[in-house]
Formats: structure tokens, sequence, C-alpha cells
């Protein structure tokens, strides 16, 4: 799938700081466990305004869990005034890099940080419940214009799939795509308009590569875990390759004599029901 940094693999096998600080200064709750990736950061900062202890809790990916984990090491002993300044950039720098795809778990993490020194200062509730004044562009994972402008803008982003690797908005059903190809245009041409390109932009199923990708974690996450859970097994999504999902079974699944037939009636069945009818899965 994704080539990860020794860093990443690190913080993710060996996360920092994970839990959460009761008399916390400050609270930033960013995302919602509907749309797959949720954080909440704790900050405490001392009387000489310096951030003396930072702690996480999140629902997500590797990326989103090393993510969490390097920013609190990154703000533990900074002064406020510093703090305040990490960007996802930097979170992805003391990384080592991330994929393009999971810059959203940056992003995230930048997020968290500004909710969390709003919280400090009583401008901003800890939820996630922000008020947004723009337009909701992506139903599917809740993301608004002004969100997406000012990853554009401050991640100099070029393409449709890029605002999908930093947003997340776009990878689910991709009914927002024409309104994401307005915004790019506008935020490329100081709020010109672009028409949209004649010229077909996607593969014959209507998805990018990065919405099969993410399409294909949702229906194994959402839909087919839970079943097989329910009988006390598993699954993991270990690659995708073209039209080719590789899997692993964990659990009960693992040395169930059926697990060829749930492989190919649940598994296969459900993701070329719910993703491409060209899917194929494999054991890998």
């Amino acid at each position: 799938m994704w080539e990860y940094t020794d860093t990443v693999k690190d913080h993710f096998l060996n996360p920092r700081n994970v839990g959460k600080i009761e008399d916390a200064n400050g609270v930033g709750e960013v995302g919602s466990l509907a749309c797959g990736d949720a954080l909440t950061l704790y900050i405490k900062v001392d009387d000489d305004n310096i951030v003396t202890d930072a702690k996480f809790q999140t629902f997500g990916c590797a990326s989103a869990i090393a993510s969490s984990s390097a920013l609190t090491e990154m703000l533990i002993g900074k002064p406020v005034e510093e703090a305040e300044k990490i960007t996802n950039k930097d979170i992805a720098e003391y990384l080592g890099g991330l994929p393009r795809e999971k810059m959203h778990c940056s992003v995230m993490g930048q997020e968290a940080l500004e909710q969390a020194f709003k919280n400090m200062r009583g401008e901003a509730p800890p939820q996630a419940e922000h008020s947004h004044e723009g337009e909701l562009i992506c139903e599917c994972f809740g993301i608004f214009d002004e969100e997406i402008l000012r990853a554009i803008k401050e991640n100099d982003l070029k393409s449709v799939e890029d605002i999908t690797n930093f947003t997340k908005a776009g990878g689910g059903c991709g009914k927002c795509i024409d309104d994401l190809e307005r915004l790019l245009g506008e935020a490329q041409g100081e709020g010109v308009c672009v028409a949209p390109s004649t010229e077909p932009s996607f593969p014959a199923q209507g998805m990018t590569n990065i919405q099969r990708m993410h399409l294909i974690e949702s229906v194994i996450d959402d839909e087919i875990r839970p079943m097989l859970q329910a009988d006390g097994g598993d699954i993991q999504l270990v690659d995708i390759d073209r039209a080719t999902v590789l899997v692993k079974f964990m659990g009960m699944c693992s040395n169930c004599p059926s697990s060829q037939i749930t492989l190919q009636n649940v598994v296969e069945a459900k993701l070329q029901e719910k993703v491409d009818p060209d899917l194929m899965v494999r054991e890998g």
C-alpha cells in the first residue's frame, strides 16, 4: 500500500503520550468516528506559558496515531508562542514524511492544536462542533469550503486528488468533485471560477485511485469487519494492487475451513457491490 518511514512506524507501534489530562488547560477535538478519523488533544500550560504536558486520544489509521504522537512530542517544553505555530507540514517533516494519501492526518493534528489553544483562551468549546459560516462541500466527511480553501492555499495543492489527500473531501461518494474543482479554480485564480473540464477526469468506475482506496477501507471497516467479528473473526487490509485487494483473516476466520467461501461470498461480493464489480479479493 504505502511506504512509511521508520519514524512513522516507531510512533505508530510505540505511541508517546497516549491518554487524557484531567486538568488540561486546553482541549481540542476534531474529526468524528462517523468520518473514520477522530482526535482529542489535551495540553497543560504552566504560569510561564510553557507547554509542560500534552496527551492525545485518537481513532484512526497508523498515520493518524503517528501524527498525534509526534505532535505531542513537538509540543512538550515549547513556549505557547512557538507551539501555536506548528503546522501540518512540521508534523509531517518531524515524521520524515507521510504518504500524500495520508497528509490529512497531519492536518487533523494542526486543527486539534488550534482548537486546544482556542479552548484554553475560552474562545471555543473542546468539542469538534465548529461553527462554520461557509458551505458544506463534502457530506461524507463533513468538510466545509473554508477548510478546503485553506488547505489549498497553505499546502499549494494543485489537483482534486491533492485536496482529497489533505482533507479527505471527495474520498467518499464523489458527488462533491465538481465543487472541489470549482474551489481549486477559485483558490488558484483568486476567486475566478474555472469551467469544468470536458475531458473525462476519472476512470470508468467514476473514482480516482484515492477514492477507490478510501472506499475499500471504509467498506471493510464499516460493513465486513463487524460481520466477521460477530463470529469471533476479523480481517486486515494488506494491500491494494489495481483491481486486486489483498486481505488477511484473523481470529476464528484464520483457521476456518470455510475461509475461502467467506472470502468470495462475503468479502469479495461486498466490495464488488459497494466499490467496483471488477475487484478481486485474495489472501495475502
